[in-house]
């Protein structure tokens, strides 16, 4: 289910308060065709799905499931609503019985799929299988699938007591979607028919034939985009695609897209939290993709969240809609059923930055003050109206505001800020202004403010740290001194700006901002290739960029060689739309040189463009180039840049098959 195979396959949540002025509860957009109306899904479904961390590797077995239901129950993760355990492709033979029945393999799990069904259900969980809507499943070995079977199949898994039923999409046969999901709806409920056992229907025909259109009278979820990967870049694209279908989510229908991969490694605990933030805010069904037999505490405490997950569990069933999202800052609003706000802002950048609205600008009543809670603190403020954050690289700040009469209870809100260069050489001082803006009713008194980095940084105030009192709207400005030692190595670290203060009645309150202090190493005189140099940053829209090789599918160092027009190039970058690799170019650069195209392994498919960036300034493009099309020559004068983007974009058309390469991509400096 890779992006390239795609090419090939024909919590119990701490009281808010009512608002003063209740806003008045809209229903769910209605669904063209109606929706199925059963009862099933009224929330987003929670649980697990073990294709993201095992796929068909001999791991993925009885005792993985039935650990995973054990580990459900200990760890809390059963109290925090997660439900379903379910299996993802290759859990059967490739090939039916002599009745047309499906048949367990036998070595992944000896007793059958009853016998597991009956444990997870032991457990008081639920538990739930995967086939396609097609004549074999995704996997290459190619297992047996639904079409043309789907009467028995749903009626075999009712009577295993399967209770979610993941449909995929490949080896279709052309088959209209429409009609081939619509078969499997009436299977299954001929199936609960006779067996009494309902089965939520997930469809996963990764949003080709825009099910969020008719798939609402269909099934209780569909998948709105391609098969998520580990990665920032693919996160990130995912969550663009999913945003703006807000309308068509609702109790019983929901918007998928794809499972979770927190914990898996791929991404920062930063980058983690706003997975599962903007999932959570966008109604999106929240199944666990990492083994959790082997996950660390910080997945634990991410994926165990009450109130996030009370965000994506509200009853009212509103998808959050996007209020603003300039300059990559984005500003998500979810409507509750309290009449309460979620409201997301979310830094897709790679540098912090302030990201603000207001409570009436989320939907909230007027009013002369407001409640914030911050979900992932776990505190309560009071704020006149504004909503807002100075938010890491990568980075959620995810709150529920409400009009509580009780405001002035609470301490005011304090917004850290931290500006200045992002980069900076070894042994080098650099300059960094930090900020603590009050956004309360109440004034902050007894300000302080501390700048801190790690051991053996010089860190050092230029101007005052302290304020006897903040008004609303008010701030205290310091400016910082700050060395790196002379020999930190490449690499991000970390600054942590930390204020405490006190509200008018004397309660203590503090805010805090991590901030990412990149020390980089200018390039060496005369021509260096990119793929010797060290990038700033990578995203890629599935698996990893590549040095020298394509980018291949989902596992780093399984790429072939850069290959455009039957030409091979041992030196370059492979990556998949969309993407961006940035490099420290430090003003001392100033030519930039590539070939460039659709690599050769993905036949006729795939669609890319190329951008080279000096700063913020486009200094080269391509045009939307496939296959059909030679290497290209990209040649960008970068001179005095600071740093320099490398971007491939979709061409507008999907990110299927777009490995794009860079080949004989070289700096002179």
């Amino acid at each position: 289910m890779s992006a390239g195979l795609l090419a090939t396959v024909g919590l119990a949540l701490p009281a808010v308060a009512q608002p003063a002025h209740p806003a008045e509860v809209t229903p769910p957009a209605s669904v063209p065709g109606g929706e199925p109306g059963d009862g099933l899904a009224l929330t987003p479904p929670m649980g697990f799905n073990n294709w993201n961390s095992t796929h068909c590797r001999a791991e993925f077995n009885e005792a993985m499931v039935k650990g995973i239901a054990d580990i459900f129950v200990a760890k809390g993760l059963k109290d925090a609503g997660y439900q379903y355990v379910n299996l993802d492709d290759c859990w059967a033979l490739p090939q039916r019985d002599a009745n047309g029945k499906l048949v367990p393999d036998p070595v992944r799990f000896p007793n059958g799929i009853k016998a597991v069904a009956d444990y997870v259900h032991s457990k008081g969980l639920k538990i739930g299988i995967y086939t396609s809507a097609g004549t074999k499943t995704c996997n290459s070995a190619g297992f047996p699938g639904g079409l043309g079977h789907e009467k028995s199949d749903a009626q075999q898994f009712a009577d295993w007591g399967i209770d979610y039923l993941k449909y995929d999409n490949c080896n279709n046969q052309g088959v209209d979607a429409k009609q081939r999901y619509r078969t499997m709806r009436d299977a299954l409920k001929a199936a609960t028919a006779t067996t009494g056992r309902p089965i939520v229907y997930s469809i996963c025909e990764w949003g080709e034939n825009k099910p969020w259109e008719w798939a609402g009278e269909v099934g209780h979820l569909w998948r709105t985009t391609g098969d998520i990967s580990d990665s920032w870049g693919s996160m990130l694209s995912i969550a663009k695609q999913n945003l703006p279908l807000a309308k068509y989510a609702g109790p019983g229908h929901w918007n998928d897209p794809d499972m979770l991969e927190v914990g898996n490694g791929g991404m920062t605990a930063t980058e983690y939290r706003s997975h599962f933030s903007l999932w959570s805010i966008m109604a999106a069904p929240l199944l666990i993709g990492t083994d959790l037999r082997k996950a660390n505490a910080e997945t634990y405490e991410i994926l165990g969240n009450h109130e996030v997950i009370a965000v994506d569990q509200d009853p009212l069933g509103k998808q959050g809609t996007v209020v603003s999202s300039e300059g990559g800052r984005w500003v998500v609003a979810k409507e509750m059923a309290d009449g309460s706000r979620a409201v997301a802002l979310f830094n897709e950048t790679d540098r912090p930055q302030h990201i603000a609205t207001t409570a009436t600008g989320v939907g909230l009543p007027r009013a002369t003050a407001y409640r914030l809670r911050d979900l992932w603190a776990h505190k309560d403020y009071n704020t006149a109206g504004a909503i807002s954050a100075t938010v890491p690289a990568h980075g959620t700040v995810l709150y529920r505001a409400s009009a509580d009469s009780r405001w002035a209870s609470y301490p005011p809100a304090a917004e850290p800020g931290l500006d200045g260069t992002a980069l900076t050489e070894a042994g080098a001082a650099a300059q960094v202004d930090t900020t603590l803006t009050d956004l309360g009713r109440t004034p902050a008194q007894q300000v302080s403010v501390r700048l801190t980095g790690p051991d053996g940084w010089r860190i050092k105030a230029t101007s005052p740290t302290r304020a006897a009192s903040l008004p609303t709207g008010s701030k205290l400005a310091t400016r910082w001194q700050v060395t790196a030692p002379a020999g930190a190595a490449p690499g991000a670290y970390d600054l942590t700006v930390s204020a405490d203060y006190r509200s008018p009645g004397g309660q203590k309150a503090a805010a805090r901002l991590v901030s990412a202090l990149h020390v980089v190493v200018a390039p060496p005189s005369g021509s260096s290739y990119a793929s010797d140099l060290p990038w700033l940053s990578a995203l890629n829209g599935w698996g990893p960029v590549e040095k020298n090789t394509s980018v291949g599918e989902n596992d780093a160092g399984d790429g072939h060689p850069l290959t455009l027009g039957g030409t091979t190039y041992a030196k370059g970058l492979g990556v998949h739309a969309p993407s961006e690799v940035t490099y420290y170019t430090g003003g001392r650069c100033s030519r930039f040189t590539a070939q460039v195209g659709v690599d050769d392994e993905e036949g006729t498919a795939g669609t890319v463009g190329y951008e080279v960036w000096a700063d913020d300034t486009k200094v080269a493009s391509s045009k939307t180039l496939t296959n059909a099309d030679p290497a290209t020559a990209l040649d960008a004068a970068i001179g005095g840049a600071q740093t320099v983007r490398l971007v491939v974009t979709d061409g507008g058309d999907g990110v299927t098959s777009d490995h794009g390469d860079w080949a004989d991509a070289a700096f002179t400096c």
